[in-house]
């Protein structure tokens, strides 16, 4: 498996989006634990999940708890294994989701976070999403302590704007890592914050980089390039969306969400695929 760098450590160039195993229409827990088993198995090491990926407040860190569970069921070695979360969001339990940037809040999440994967300290903890009625600056600061105290070894930000990935470096000292924002041929509104984070040598993470969860499938009809390179390869639509990202960046490291072991198999077998620069030029003109 391919491998990039993210702060002192290197993981698999595609990792797993552990949402689509936590929220509505998640499978039953022994498909869950078997599609994340099926990414190990093809030598995927960065699990990324939330607190709040749940079916509401009542059960918030299910995702996190589901990835302990499975690491720890698995049968191979798992101490290469990146698990990346996230605070400050939150789920009332109707399906709708609200923000929490309080420095207070973020610390209470990760504390639960810590429980709930059951470690000493998170290997990647980002803050999930800017409120707008907390300074940013203030939010990041959590982060900043809590790599000081020991309980989180790597901190990132998610849906974040050029501007404030800046601020955040500054508050955190040069120690950002990651920015996990949308993207996806759908959705390419954070190809500026792609481009600054090459430049920035911080790891870029595509969330929901099939567009979401239900289109993957429509890639083919929405984007005909897309399907006309996926041919030229020999590879599925869906695999080539992920060859792309990866050429857009040495940084670049998407997450696909996966509810079955063979679409986690699929999705993992993209870093094997490789586009010229014209198949390239095409798509991000598609």
């Amino acid at each position: 498996m391919q491998q990039r760098p993210i702060g002192n450590r290197t993981v698999s160039a595609i990792g797993l989006g552990e949402m689509p195993l936590s929220i509505e229409g998640r499978p039953d827990r022994r498909q869950a634990i078997a599609t994340i088993h099926a990414s190990l198995d093809a030598g995927v090491t960065i699990i990324d999940t939330a607190d709040a990926y749940s079916l509401g407040v009542q059960e918030h860190g299910h995702g996190e708890r589901l990835v302990a569970e499975a690491l720890a069921a698995y049968g191979g070695p798992t101490d290469d294994v990146l698990v990346a979360t996230k605070g400050g969001h939150r789920r009332p339990g109707d399906g709708s989701w609200t923000v929490h940037g309080d420095p207070a809040y973020v610390k209470e999440a990760c504390e639960a976070s810590l429980k709930a994967l059951g470690v000493e300290a998170i290997g990647l903890y980002q803050y999930h999403r800017p409120d707008p009625s907390v300074p940013w600056a203030e939010s990041v600061g959590a982060l900043a302590d809590l790599l000081d105290e020991g309980k989180i070894l790597m901190a990132g930000v998610s849906n974040a704007t050029v501007a404030q990935i800046d601020e955040a470096q500054r508050v955190l000292s040069g120690r950002l890592v990651s920015v996990q924002n949308e993207f996806s041929p759908r959705f390419r509104s954070s190809e500026g914050e792609l481009e600054h984070c090459e430049k920035l040598g911080v790891v870029f993470i595509p969330w929901s980089p099939m567009g979401g969860i239900g289109r993957s499938d429509r890639i083919e009809q929405t984007f005909p390039a897309f399907a006309e390179v996926a041919a030229e390869v020999g590879v599925s639509p869906q695999q080539v969306t992920l060859a792309w990202m990866l050429a857009k960046g040495s940084r670049v490291i998407p997450i696909p969400g996966s509810s079955r072991p063979e679409t986690a198999l699929a999705s993992a077998a993209a870093v094997d695929v490789t586009l010229t620069p014209d198949q390239v030029a095409r798509l991000d003109a598609s």
